[in-house]
C-alpha cells in the first residue's frame, strides 16, 4: 500500500524555509493555512495552495507548492486577500469568457464615473 502525502508536515517544513518576500521574516506556522490540496500520486506527488500572513510586515502571500517525489517547488504571490477571503473565493463560481466580455463592454461604454455606474 502506498504511503500518503502528509500535507501538514510539508507546511511545517516550508514554514522553516520560506521567508516573506517583502521583509524577509520567517513565516509563523499558525498563520499558514492550506487553501486547497490535491494528491497526484500517493507518496510521490501533490499540489498545495497555501495562504500565509507575515507577523512582521502584515503582508499576505499565496503559495502554489508542488511536491514531486523528493523535490518541492514553490511560487509565491503577494496578495491583498485574507485567509477567509481565499476560502470564500475558492468555492465561488469561476469567471466565464462572457463575464469578461461583459465587464469590457461596460468599461468601454463608461464615462469614467465608476462610483455612479456601480451604484446602479
Amino acid at each position: 500500500m502506498a504511503k500518503r502525502v502528509d500535507f501538514q508536515k510539508i507546511i511545517e517544513w516550508l514554514a522553516h524555509i520560506l521567508r516573506c518576500p517583502i521583509c524577509g521574516h520567517r513565516y509563523n506556522l499558525e498563520q499558514t493555512k492550506i487553501i486547497d490540496s490535491k494528491e497526484n500520486r500517493p507518496a510521490l506527488g501533490a499540489n498545495l495552495l497555501v495562504h500565509t500572513d507575515c507577523d512582521r510586515c502584515k503582508s499576505s502571500v499565496v503559495f502554489s507548492i508542488a511536491v514531486d517525489g523528493p523535490e518541492v517547488f514553490s511560487v509565491g504571490m503577494v496578495t491583498d486577500l485574507t485567509s477567509s477571503d481565499t476560502h470564500r473565493f475558492k468555492n465561488s463560481k469561476s469567471l466565464s469568457a462572457d463575464d469578461v466580455l461583459a465587464i469590457h463592454q461596460f468599461l468601454t461604454a463608461s464615462d469614467g464615473d465608476f462610483i455612479s455606474a456601480l451604484r446602479t
